[in-house]
This record gives structure tokens, sequence and C-alpha cells, in this order.
């Protein structure tokens, strides 16, 4: 896989979990930040790419949730709920609650820092006076399909019977 992020006037960070060498990992981060290109903003830049290596988000905020994931997710919740056999005013304040806790699971923007377990990753990249762009994550091996063959086929196509 590949990903260019170009954020002109801010900083990229990188971040490789893991490194038998350096760039050299079974995990890896690219965070792109807007805001004042200095030290700071990239120091928060690699705390965020461990961040994301750590906690593995799906969508840097809420808009950017996958809708037909969004959707698989509201359906499993509502069976839960309705299989509780709550009235339907609880129900759907079971369904707001858990809606909530699944974009805390999937958005980083959303999500508890890692780094003080407190702060939400939002407050920490406001604070700094930063914005992020966009993150990408990389996991060795992440998108390899192997072919599905039949071991004993093969052998017999390679000798010939």
């Amino acid at each position: 896989r590949v990903a260019v992020i170009n954020i002109p006037g801010g900083v990229v960070a990188g971040y490789v979990h893991g490194a038998l060498k350096p760039g050299l990992g079974k995990i890896g981060v690219l965070v792109g930040l807007s805001g004042n290109a200095n030290e700071a903003i990239e120091s928060l830049g690699r705390q965020i790419g461990m961040h994301v290596a750590a906690t593995r988000p799906d969508a840097l905020s809420i808009a950017e949730v996958d809708p037909a994931a969004l959707e698989r997710e509201k359906a499993v919740l509502s069976e839960q709920a309705r299989a509780s056999g709550k009235p339907e005013a609880i129900i759907e304040k079971m369904m707001t609650g858990r809606i909530a806790k699944y974009y805390e699971d999937v958005v980083l923007l959303e999500q508890t820092w890692v780094i003080d377990g407190e702060s939400k990753v939002k407050a920490v990249v406001e604070k700094a006076g930063a914005k992020i762009e966009r993150f990408v994550r990389f996991h060795l091996g992440e998108g390899i399909e192997k072919e599905a063959s039949d071991f004993a086929a093969e052998v017999a196509a390679a000798a010939g019977v």
C-alpha cells in the first residue's frame, strides 16, 4: 500500500511501532497536522501516531465513519437492546449511549488519549493549536490476499499426474 500526505505549512509525522531498525517495524503510522510547524507539533504528531498504532481508529471524525459499518453496528445494537425487553423509550436512550461508545472506539478525535488516559484526542490537538488533517495506519501483511489452493492438486499437477 502507498499513501501520500501533503500538508502545506503543516507537519507530517511518522511513527513505527516495534521498530527492528529505524523505519522498519510491523506497524507504521503517518499523521498530517496543520498548524504552526514546529518541534512541539511534530512531537505531538509522533504521539498521535503511537495512539493510532495502539487504538486502530477507522475514521478521523464522526462524519468520516463508513455509513455501512455504522448501519451494521446500529442493527446489532438494536437487536441487543430489544432482546433486553425494555420499553421503547429506554431502548432509544440505550442506543444513543451505545452509538456514542461506538464512536469513541472507531473515531480518532473521539477517543480517549492513550498518553494520559483522560483527555479526548480532539482536546489535546486543539490545546496544541493544531488540527489533524489525515492519518494512515499500515500493518505488515495487511491487504495481502493469499490465493487459496489445494496442495494435493498442486503436487499432482507438478508431477504430471
